[in-house]
């Protein structure tokens, strides 16, 4: 019975994300709100990869999403590649540019954090002065959007929303396959003694860099398809600190730990963010986020996820107990 609970529960959540656009498709302004929180889901998902399965607290993913970014937008405009391959492409240039960070790995905590921060700042200094490419501090306009494939726009809204659910959808997959892998596995024994793991075989520093290198990938694919949605890109955009503290608030409210968290998270947290705070207070409305989250961290730790499956059992176990007393 437990067990058939915990698959009905599985597919709430991907049940009403696919049912949104059959119950939003008339309101245009809630559905761009709604590709917004799952762009900013993708980007959560990745941080929380790299932090739970490669036990690494990153305030660098805006280099991640502003690399992927550029490489797509860049790829597209002047090389003319198609804007879907563009995607993956843009991926693969956040990946290599998570390969110049490698060095860093040798840091732990807060060093790394800051390292990764740094990082950020230098490839936003890039894309400021590389005129020639990036269109400097003016940045890029009129990008290339969204295809029609098979007669489905896929830059309307509700395309939009499609495309970058598959994304993260994929994204969650590949991580639960990476954490139910022998790696993962190996992984998780590495945050309770990454010394004693090395002891073993295990080289940490080659499983960490694989699981930034992937965070990297997904964040940077993100940033692609965020690139040809809004059809513009500078780099005070693109480099945004909001494309981390947001997705952090995200990830933790939702329950990092957990693979559909991040994303549960990022919808709970913006649609309220932006519909409720943002109207009772619309020049504070962030300071909102942050105690709702100091809330949550104090009273469950694990985050929201964690937190309704334990009022469900909560009840389950109230409503068997009277079940049993009558």
């Amino acid at each position: 019975m437990t067990m058939n609970k915990n698959k009905l529960s599985a597919l709430v959540l991907p049940l009403l994300l696919v049912a949104a656009p059959l119950l939003l498709a008339q309101d245009h302004y809630v559905m761009s709100l709604m590709v917004a929180a799952m762009v900013i889901g993708g980007i959560a998902l990745s941080w929380a990869l790299l932090g739970n399965l490669g036990g690494m607290i990153s305030f660098g993913h805006s280099a991640f999403f502003g690399v992927g970014a550029y490489t797509s937008a860049v790829l597209s405009m002047k090389f003319g590649v198609p804007v879907l391959i563009a995607l993956l492409l843009g991926g693969v240039g956040a990946l290599v540019a998570a390969l110049a960070m490698l060095p860093v790995l040798r840091l732990r905590g807060p060093y790394f954090a800051l390292a990764i921060l740094a990082y950020a700042h230098i490839f936003r200094i890039l894309a400021t002065e590389w005129t020639s490419m990036t269109g400097g501090s003016g940045g890029l306009s009129s990008i290339a959007r969204l295809p029609t494939v098979m007669g489905v726009d896929l830059s309307s809204k509700i395309g939009a929303y499609f495309v970058i659910l598959v994304i993260v959808a994929l994204f969650a997959a590949i991580y639960a396959a990476v954490r139910e892998s022998h790696h993962g596995l190996a992984l998780r024994a590495m945050h309770e003694s990454e010394d004693a793991t090395r002891v073993v075989g295990v080289n940490s520093t080659v499983l960490k860099g694989m699981m930034l290198l992937l965070s990297a990938f997904m964040c940077g694919v993100v940033g692609a398809f965020n690139a040809h949605y809004i059809s513009f890109l500078e780099p005070d955009y693109a480099f945004s600190g909001l494309w981390v503290t947001i997705p952090i608030v995200a990830a933790i409210f939702g329950g990092y730990r957990s693979i559909t968290g991040p994303v549960v998270g990022a919808v709970v947290v913006y649609l309220l963010d932006q519909l409720v705070f943002k109207n009772i207070i619309p020049s504070g409305h962030q300071l909102v986020l942050g105690a709702l989250l100091v809330a949550m961290i104090v009273f469950s730790p694990d985050g929201l996820l964690p937190l309704l499956r334990k009022l469900g059992r909560g009840k389950g176990n109230g409503a068997g107990g009277q079940h049993a007393a009558t």
